[in-house]
């Protein structure tokens, strides 16, 4: 086996290692995309940027580089083409919000370590991965305990089915009494009679659902309940 058969087996095997930490946080979180999707866009980018490298300075068959040829062409098109898989995990929920961002942009980063171990930047790739666990791992955390009171919230999504149009003026101002901010507010009508009303509230992330569900089923009017939290 030559040298350069040795140093592209190396580079696979540290992008598939550096792909495994990012698949590994994924994975953890029960994420759309996990372990192999990350292993198969670090590899394969990896694998790529080597060829689109090599291949400027073989294909002429000799010595001599063919000015050309890009070394970078097809690393090139790796980055724009991730683009196709980002958006395939990138969802609208019903009540309007959107998730997924974060596993796009990780998917993203996958392949642009590949890109980076196959063009022979070891270390760049290595300190790339443990600065994206820090920052979607740690820095989130931190901000929690010590950030602005907005970043200490979480969302939560309620729909209430109450008994009259007269029960929503007194459970409004009941669920801020629970410390929780109301952000959007939807009333809707129904053919049974019984009004509709969906919120969007911000309540401290550390209270919990259940908790919050069991509050809101006291109040006097709610005939029906549905909560949904991102968290």
């Amino acid at each position: 086996m030559t040298g350069l058969e040795m140093e592209i087996l190396m580079k696979l095997g540290i992008s598939a290692v550096l792909g495994l930490i990012i698949g590994l946080e994924r994975e953890l979180k029960r994420k759309p995309v996990g372990l192999k999707t990350s292993l198969v866009i670090s590899i394969v980018s990896c694998l790529l940027t080597i060829v689109s490298i090599e291949s400027a300075y073989i294909f002429p068959g000799n010595d001599a580089i063919n000015i050309t040829m890009d070394p970078l062409r097809l690393a090139a098109q790796i980055v724009s083409g991730i683009g196709f898989l980002g958006a395939g995990v990138i969802l609208r929920r019903g009540n309007d919000s959107i998730s997924g961002l974060t596993t796009a942009a990780l998917i993203w980063g996958a392949a642009g370590i590949g890109i980076a171990v196959g063009a022979g930047f070891y270390m760049e790739a290595a300190a790339g991965v443990i600065l994206l666990i820090i920052s979607v791992e740690v820095v989130p955390y931190l901000l929690g305990l010590i950030g602005p009171r907005q970043l200490r919230e979480k969302e939560i999504t309620l729909k209430l089915t109450v008994e009259s149009k007269e029960n929503i003026a007194a459970i409004i101002p009941a669920i801020k009494d629970l410390k929780a901010t109301i952000r959007r507010t939807k009333i809707k009508d129904t053919e049974e009679g019984n009004p509709q009303l969906q919120l969007t509230i911000a309540v401290d992330y550390k209270q919990k659902t259940t908790d919050f569900y069991y509050n809101i089923s006291k109040l006097p009017g709610v005939k029906f309940m549905e909560i949904e939290s991102m968290h």
